[in-house]
Order: structure tokens, then sequence, then C-alpha cells
């Protein structure tokens, strides 16, 4: 470990190294990237459906329907529950702005409810709070990678007769009380985003459903609303996944479950050395598997930290800055400061540690000591 008197200058530390993880795989990746070169069907082809498959049966559910991005899996997964113009939509503030933007995009309103400052996912005794005779729909995220509260969130969809569309963009893998998301609500969005669990090499996602109905329309969503070839039942989109992308993916999700299982193993290595200096670290609840997305740690000097960190060559970050009821592109809904104050909180304080399955324990642990170094040098005041 370095010295505090030489902390990690020596070495470049990024949030994400997605060029260790290729060179690993570059045999596999470049021989199925021929195969389908090979084949020739490069929309809709025979390495969509077959991801499709391996990916329904990896969630536990039945259908998985390959999208262009982890957006539109949002928001036609909204579409093919039927919410639409008038509806509302309750979701939380403290996510990227995507979750908010397909709740829009489908028609309907987002509402939004403060979270648990534990978990950082959505609070249901808000979630009750904010329903009302519009609301049709619950959009839990599974924050960071570990699963909201689903019990009291499927409690709630029952008592008020409303859908769940889990947004999974950060979960793949994850699990509550031995599911795994994707088999938690009515249907789920998952984003391929290089950077992802699961990250293809350019843009992609999924919608994941166990409903025959909803995975038809979704299947219709994505490619302008045909039934068969020129029969256009409905105005609809072009939105599917790449035939590419699904080869890759298809390599990628046979390693899924060991990168989850390294992820795990480098956050708990961090919990192990910052816990004792006192710093707040995730708090993983007894009953989910967290896969650990990102390793999201808080202080209320986030910002000199982030600054004394990359400063040194390592890539922390943050995940996110400002919550989306604070955002101008949602200044229409009429938000201000204080009105969901543990999600405002948690968008002050959250910083993001590196972490990817192939992170070494060096690495993570001059990452340890570069904060220990800080604190020393602003007498330990870091904790939130």
């Amino acid at each position: 470990m370095p010295s505090l008197l030489e902390p990690s200058r020596l070495m470049n530390i990024p949030l994400v190294d997605l060029k260790i993880q290729y060179r690993s795989l570059a045999a596999e990746i470049q021989q199925a990237v021929q195969r389908a070169m090979e084949r020739a069907d490069f929309i809709l082809g025979s390495e969509v459906s077959a991801f499709e498959e391996e990916f329904a049966a990896f969630c536990g559910a039945k259908y998985a329907v390959g999208l262009a991005t982890g957006t539109d899996a949002l928001h036609l997964g909204l579409r093919a529950c039927g919410i639409g113009p008038g509806d509302e939509v309750i979701t939380a503030p403290n996510s990227f702005i995507a979750t908010a933007a397909a709740i829009t995009f489908s028609g309907a309103t987002p509402v939004f409810a403060d979270i648990d400052p534990r978990t950082f996912n959505l609070d249901p005794v808000a979630v009750e709070q904010a329903i009302t005779p519009r609301t049709r729909a619950i959009v839990p995220v599974h924050l960071y990678g570990q699963p909201a509260d689903m019990d009291a969130l499927q409690a709630l969809a029952r008592r008020y007769d409303l859908k769940i569309i889990e947004d999974a963009c950060q979960a793949h893998g994850a699990e509550y009380k031995g599911q795994r998301v994707g088999s938690l609500g009515d249907v789920a969005a998952f984003s391929f985003y290089p950077g992802k669990n699961l990250g293809a090499y350019g843009d992609g996602g999924a919608a994941v459903t166990s409903d025959p109905q909803i995975a038809e329309t979704l299947r219709m969503l994505r490619n302008y609303g045909q039934s068969r070839k020129y029969h256009h039942d409905f105005l609809a989109f072009n939105s599917r996944l790449d035939n590419l992308q699904a080869a890759i993916l298809r390599v990628k999700l046979r390693h899924m479950d060991a990168w989850n299982r390294k992820r795990r193993k480098a956050a708990a290595h961090y919990t192990r050395l910052l816990a004792p200096e006192g710093m707040p670290v995730p708090r993983a609840m007894p009953e989910v598997s967290h896969v650990y997305h990102l390793y999201v740690i808080r202080s209320t000097r986030r910002d000199e930290l982030l600054r004394f960190l990359n400063e040194r060559g390592i890539g922390a970050g943050i995940h996110y800055p400002i919550p989306i009821h604070l955002q101008s592109a949602y200044a229409a809904l009429g938000g201000r400061p204080g009105d969901f104050p543990n999600a405002e909180s948690a968008c002050r304080e959250v910083l993001s540690l590196p972490l990817f399955p192939e992170i070494t324990r060096d690495q993570i642990e001059t990452i340890c000591s570069a904060i220990r170094e800080f604190q020393a040098a602003n007498g330990g005041a870091l904790a939130a």
C-alpha cells in the first residue's frame, strides 16, 4: 500500500476499465462478431433471438425483447403496460434523468417520491403518500445495483391496482429474496450501455417480462407497429437491438455471474478498509444480492474529496449531482429545493469510487489510502 506521503499519484485508476475486460474476451468477441457478419442477418437476426432467450432465462422471466437503449426499454415498457396521457407514474428523483424522461415520452407525468437514505432506493411510505387517483404505475430504480424494497412496492401495486416497471438498468443479475430483478414487476428495463455490469460496445437495451401480451406489444412497438411485414397495426418506433451488439452481449452474459461475484468481493474489501475510518459506506440490505454497479460512499465534503482523488489519478465520479425535480428540463413540474430532503442530501454527498470486476486489491488500497490522507488533512471530518 502506498504511504500517506505517496498516495495514488503513481497510479491511474479509472472509474471503469473497459479495456482490461476487452483484452480478456478479445478472442471470444471477435469470433462472435465474425459469426454474425458471415450470417449477414443484421437487423433482428439470429443473434438477437438467441440473446433474448438467454437473457430472459438469466433474469428468471419468460421473455426478453431487445431494444436500442435502456431509455427505450423504460419508455416502451410503460407504453406496453398501457401507460399514457393523463396518467401519473411515481419514481425516484435521484436517478439518471432517463427514468423520468421515459415516463414523459409515454405521455404520462412523472411524480417523485423520496428515498430511503440507507439504500438510495424509493421509500415505500413516501410512494404511498404520492399516490393519487391518476396514478397508474410505479418505476422503482434498483439504484447502483441494489434492488428496491419490492415486497412493500408490490403490496402497494396490488392495493391500488398499479403496474410496476422495474428500472433495472444498473442491476443486471441482482436478486431480491432469491429472485432476480427483471422478474419482480410487470416489465423490467435494462440498459447495455458499455459501462454497465452487462455492457455492449455501443448502445443497447432490453425489456423483460413474463406476460406474453406485453412481450408481443413490445416487439411491435420496437418495429414500427408491425404485426407482420408491411402490416402496421399502430404507429410505433424503430428501436431494435443491433445484431452485432447481441452477439457481443451473448459472450459477455456467460461471464456475468462471475463478474458480479468479483464486484461483491471488491466492494467488501472497500468496506473493510473504509468503515473503520468512519466513512458512510454502502449498506446492502439483508434480503438482497447487491451487484455493485457502483460503489457509492457519502461525504459532506464530497466535491473537495472528488477533486483530491482526481488530482491523484483516481477516477472517482458522481451519480447523480442534481435531483431530477431540480433539473431545468423539469422546471414545469414546479419542483423546489426541500421537496425530497433525503434524495437532495444524497445528491449533494454521493461519490462513486472506481469499481469493475478486474480492479485489484492494490488499486482499492491505493484509493483508500488517498481517502485517509484527505481525512487526515481535514481533521477526519468526512462523515455524512
